[in-house]
């Protein structure tokens, strides 16, 4: 697949309804797998507090999303991102207008806090959207060509 993005460090900001799993999940994988080449934030339209499943699942695989904050959105944060991935439907509709020089990409997922179920059933579907949420991250940093990569 052709690369689309070619810059020294992008900053990538991840949007959901809430920023209480998708977004943060988003966060911490991307710091995760992309270390220095990227700077991260994640914020919500609005601001629902973590998740403590989501913080449970991101565990489990060793990244500590503990400490992040769960945050709205604002025009600061829209200025500054090189690219904005929303992570549900919601967050593409309701986004404030971009910036000229922001990419948008939309990689909807559903809301696995609005599962309802027994506490594995719940776990089971963090787990998975965890996992959907680390193919997303990999997809978007598999189309940034980095200067140093190049």
């Amino acid at each position: 697949m052709k690369k689309v993005i070619e810059m020294d460090k992008l900053r990538v900001m991840f949007l959901c309804t809430g920023n209480s799993c998708r977004s943060q999940m988003a966060e911490g994988w991307a710091r995760a797998l992309g270390g220095d080449d990227i700077e991260v934030k994640s914020a919500g339209i609005e601001a629902y507090g973590q998740n403590k499943n989501a913080i449970a699942v991101m565990s489990e695989v060793g990244i500590d999303i503990s400490e992040q904050e769960s945050i709205r959105v604002n025009g600061e944060m829209l200025e500054w991102a090189d690219l904005l991935v929303t992570l549900c439907d919601n967050a593409e509709e309701q986004c404030p207008l971009l910036s000229p020089h922001t990419i948008k990409v939309h990689l909807p997922l559903p809301d696995p806090a609005k599962m309802k179920g027994s506490e594995d059933n719940m776990s089971a579907e963090f787990r998975e959207t965890r996992e959907k949420v680390r193919q997303r991250v990999e997809f978007v940093l598999e189309q940034v060509a980095l200067d140093d990569a190049v």
